[in-house]
């Protein structure tokens, strides 16, 4: 269940597919007998310096994959020098995570619980350093993610017991996963979404994002009480990506989360190039969605992204090593871009442009591929 909880995707997951295929379609324009023994991987995302162009999504429900599982990414992220993203429906505390990196860290807001559990959410993590909020806008309601459904996340997530009985022989043939959940409290609540009566207990996550869906008119309430940088996450078009902008946003991410919400829309990297025209110069423009090697971090950037974020290469890390895992996830995909530039004769990161890129006509395609 938490593998494919990290793995799988919406429905048919056409689109999780797609987001892969799409960085094969585009082929390199090496520039051959250039040599550069050191490349550049350096940048800035929001006046912030990071290590490398590559960033750590938020992924709820970490720590079911591992023991404080967002925290010990977090250390990961600040050790390698970049910046971690915190999910609001994860399992620890926002102020145990920042405690936990000497890097920078995002907040990813969901309005789980109303206005005013948001505005608290804000206040906890502008005391304790959080540099920028993420406001997603492409979660009106949960995608349907058949394969949590068929293997049991769904239920144990929704805390829903009496389905979850046939699923126990998972559990039975796992034993340290299920002594490392229960010795790290077996959590069953969001502490960053605290309601009257506590924090929210894990129930139907659906209906909970239901309830928090985020409007355009929702963005200026929320940048006022930030009063700092607002990434919009979720962004599919041109008109939504102006939109971004003319409420606020700093940066954007072009993302369809992973193919986890809407299955059948485009790969996000089909869609960068329009929201790079539609954006100029008026906010960063970010992208995740089917980053699997360096390689495809560098063909991002070649089309004019910033940075990526990335979720499922480091929580397959997260889960199978925890702090560790992430911390060699990064490293294998810092080698990978290093190796990229080198081969291409491209001495840094901010040299990457569509000139080192080789596409078929008619790219980007309509639809998804």
């Amino acid at each position: 269940m938490a593998f494919d909880y990290i793995d799988g995707g919406a429905e048919d997951e056409r689109t999780l597919r797609a987001n892969e295929a799409a960085y094969s379609e585009l082929t390199w324009r090496p520039r051959s007998a250039v040599v550069h023994p050191d490349v550049e991987l350096a940048t800035t995302v929001l006046g912030q310096p990071i290590s490398m162009p590559v960033i750590l999504a938020p992924v709820g429900s970490s720590r079911m994959f591992w023991p404080r599982g967002e925290a010990e990414a977090a250390a990961a992220a600040g050790g390698a020098g970049t910046i971690y993203s915190l999910s609001t429906l994860s399992g620890t505390r926002l102020e145990e995570v920042r405690e936990a990196t000497r890097g920078p860290t995002w907040y990813q807001l969901y309005l789980c619980g109303g206005r005013d559990v948001g505005l608290n959410a804000i206040a906890r993590a502008k005391a304790c350093g959080y540099s920028a909020l993420i406001v997603t806008v492409d979660t009106p309601v949960a995608g349907m993610r058949e394969r949590d459904v068929r293997n049991g996340s769904a239920q144990m997530i929704a805390r829903r017991f009496p389905d979850f009985v046939p699923f126990l022989p998972q559990l039975m043939s796992r034993p340290r996963w299920v002594l490392d959940f229960f010795r790290d409290g077996a959590q069953m609540s969001f502490p960053n979404i605290v309601l009257p009566e506590g924090p929210m207990p894990y129930t139907d996550i659906g209906a909970q994002l239901a309830a928090a869906a985020v409007s355009w008119s929702d963005i200026a309430w929320i940048a006022e009480a930030w009063g700092g940088p607002i990434v919009v996450k979720g962004v599919h078009t041109a008109d939504d990506a102006r939109k971004a902008v003319d409420n606020g946003a700093s940066a954007v991410v072009v993302s369809n989360h992973g193919g986890r919400q809407l299955d059948g829309v485009a790969p996000t990297l089909h869609v960068l190039p329009e929201v790079l025209a539609a954006v100029g110069d008026q906010a960063e423009v970010l992208l995740d969605g089917g980053i699997r090697r360096g390689a495809d971090v560098a063909k991002a950037l070649a089309l004019g992204a910033r940075a990526v974020l990335v979720g499922r290469a480091y929580a397959y890390g997260l889960a199978a090593a925890g702090r560790e895992g992430v911390s060699r996830a990064i490293e294998i995909l810092r080698s990978e871009l290093e190796r990229t530039l080198k081969l291409l004769g491209c001495p840094s990161v901010h040299e990457l442009d569509a000139s080192y890129l080789g596409s078929p006509s008619g790219w980007p395609p309509s639809g998804v591929a």
